[in-house]
């Protein structure tokens, strides 16, 4: 059975940088405040005429060239994200055109900053059964246009950007040894962008309303995030027959440094056991994880046989855990 490996990253953000410091002009809020309660400093803007593809067009192409592959080399295009380019067609069909990956199929997937690892699982287990020997998975938003800026619960909290990792079969890379996957639609509610689908379509109620913004429980987030964090590791290790004792580092969503800090309290874990770009990037929803996972291939902390432990969380609920073994290329 071949094996699921990561045999190439990319990330875009863009090069608008929005600070702290800007926002006290825009809102009710002081760079101190946002910094202390969520340990963001700057996150990226995508500038007016960029959508949700022309972010991610470059990190997939990084992608592609690191893994050693031509566009035509791809048998799947899985763009992950919540903030597309349109309804349709999906933005991984347009990435595909721009690519000129024509062998590929091509959808979009809708599991919010879980995105990611739900995406490892598909490509996963199609490189197992055989199906599919290179995909593409991109995680890319452009959450600055769905968020209210009149809100400052929400406002400060998210960025964009684009990450994309190519799973091959067999290869160099990171060996993918696990995935694992939840969902509790029982409550979605409290993280939620509730008009522009066929409930609420676009009228002028809807956008008179703000409805066509980001609504968040932000206290209900926390709580579950910290929670889950816990129990998706966990259940994925048992799985494996493994322990915590065996995860030599951790690259969670990037939410929140008040959710890392909380999930690393309850593990016991040191700060160096965790990777963390929230500071210069936000929440940017789909994209954080393969970002940190980008920056991670060109960091030196990583050697041959760690074991690297993706999690994520995000609207829905979902939630996944996705353990790989390091390998240096």
């Amino acid at each position: 059975m071949p094996t699921a490996v990561i045999s190439g990253t990319g990330a875009y953000v863009p090069t608008r940088v929005l600070t702290n410091k800007e926002l006290e002009s825009v809102i009710d809020t002081t760079a101190e405040w946002i910094e202390s309660r969520t340990g963001i400093r700057e996150r990226r803007i995508a500038l007016p005429e960029q959508a949700t593809s022309d972010l991610s067009y470059p990190a997939a192409k990084q992608a592609i060239e690191a893994a050693g592959l031509q566009p035509a080399d791809l048998d799947a295009i899985i763009v992950c994200t919540v903030t597309p380019d349109m309804l349709f067609p999906s933005t991984a069909c347009i990435i595909q055109g721009q690519l000129g990956a024509h062998n590929a199929i091509a959808f979009d997937l809708g599991a919010a900053c879980t995105g990611f690892v739900y995406g490892l699982q598909l490509a996963k287990q199609a490189i197992e059964s055989g199906s599919w020997r290179h995909v593409l998975i991109v995680g890319a938003e452009t959450l600055s246009r769905i968020v209210n800026w009149q809100d400052r619960n929400t406002c400060v909290l998210f960025g964009d950007g684009a990450g994309a990792a190519v799973v091959s079969a067999d290869g160099n890379g990171p060996r993918i040894l696990g995935v694992h996957l939840g969902a509790d639609g029982t409550a979605g509610d409290v993280l939620t962008l509730p008009a522009g689908g066929s409930r609420l379509p676009a009228s002028l109620e809807t956008v008179n309303g703000r409805r066509h913004y980001v609504h968040m429980n932000g206290q209900e987030v926390y709580k579950f995030a910290v929670r889950i964090v816990e129990e998706a590791c966990g259940q994925l290790l048992a799985k494996l027959g493994l322990g915590f004792e065996a995860v030599d580092y951790y690259i969670p969503h990037q939410a929140n440094l008040r959710i890392i800090e909380g999930f690393a309290k309850r593990l016991k874990l040191s700060p160096e056991k965790i990777a963390v770009n929230l500071d210069r990037y936000g929440n940017m929803s789909s994209a954080s994880i393969p970002v940190a996972l980008h920056e991670e291939f060109g960091a030196v902390r990583l050697r041959t046989g760690d074991k690297v432990m993706l999690v994520g969380f995000g609207g829905g609920l979902t939630w996944g855990s996705c353990l790989l073994e390091w390998q240096v290329r």
